[in-house]
């Protein structure tokens, strides 16, 4: 009970120490999570080959009749969105993504809290921001990023673009509203 006073009062006192120009909280959700890897693999070359590949070979199909072509094509196309459906569900099953995360947008960059523990991202450590039809993702590497689902921002999402329009390089924002 004691600890747990101390790391509310720790957490206080850092976002004290850093002042919030938008401060929310989400709950992430499959769905969103599902739209996140599948916009992260079909925006990688081996995303787009695999789909290329999958229709060449349904193509080579009806060209030449041969069933395995067609096997190929469909494994292809099919394998990457079914994986990625089922890997969403299985990381829902992760303790961080059933507990909400509350985010401070700041001149500073991206807080992040959750159960007492903190951590900050500064946006030239932000590498691209981009939209997808279910939330908002503001990269911080090659494989980390922030996810801000859009139906849980509800009417702080224009804030959060303008901040993010306002702290990112514009050549490394391509949001759509």
């Amino acid at each position: 009970m004691e600890t747990e006073k101390k790391m509310e009062d720790k957490e206080n006192t850092e976002r004290a120490a850093s002042p919030s120009e938008l401060r929310f909280t989400v709950n992430m959700t499959s769905k969103v999570l599902y739209d996140f890897l599948l916009y992260h693999a079909y925006t990688k070359v081996s995303g787009i080959l695999s789909v290329c590949f999958g229709v060449a070979g349904v193509i080579f199909y009806f060209r030449f009749g041969e069933i395995m072509y067609l096997a190929l094509g469909v494994l292809l196309i099919l394998y990457l969105p079914i994986n990625l459906w089922y890997r969403s569900k299985v990381q829902m099953m992760n303790p961080v993504f059933k507990k909400p995360i509350t985010y401070d947008i700041s001149a500073d960059g991206i807080s992040v809290f959750q159960d007492g523990e903190s951590g900050q991202v500064s946006w030239d450590q932000c590498t691209k921001a981009v939209s997808t039809k279910q939330s908002i993702i503001v990269y911080t590497g090659k494989l980390n990023a922030s996810i801000f689902p859009r139906k849980e921002l509800g009417d702080d999402l224009p804030a959060l673009m303008s901040l993010i329009g306002k702290y990112m390089e514009p050549k490394k924002v391509k949001i759509r509203f």
